[in-house]
């Protein structure tokens, strides 16, 4: 799974690829309101991947996070 923002329409992008491919399927658009939590841990995934000092280990675990969120909003 990969996430990104639309800062326009406030929505939550999730999108995946498949194993050796280089395309992105979006999977769906999920609108910041009833997802907060998840949109605001997607907001500082993207600062992480954006931080001048990029540290690996702290983005693969704020991208874990954003996993568990977006899978416990498939719970619900």
């Amino acid at each position: 799974m990969m996430f990104a923002i639309d800062l326009k329409t406030e929505e939550i992008l999730v999108s995946d690829s498949p194993k050796g491919s280089n395309q992105i399927i979006l999977l769906e658009r999920l609108p910041r309101s009833g997802n907060e939590i998840l949109f605001h841990a997607v907001q500082t995934l993207t600062g992480l991947a954006q931080s001048e000092k990029f540290d690996v280990k702290i983005f693969k675990a704020m991208d874990k996070v954003c996993q568990m969120l977006y899978d416990a909003t498939k719970s619900v």
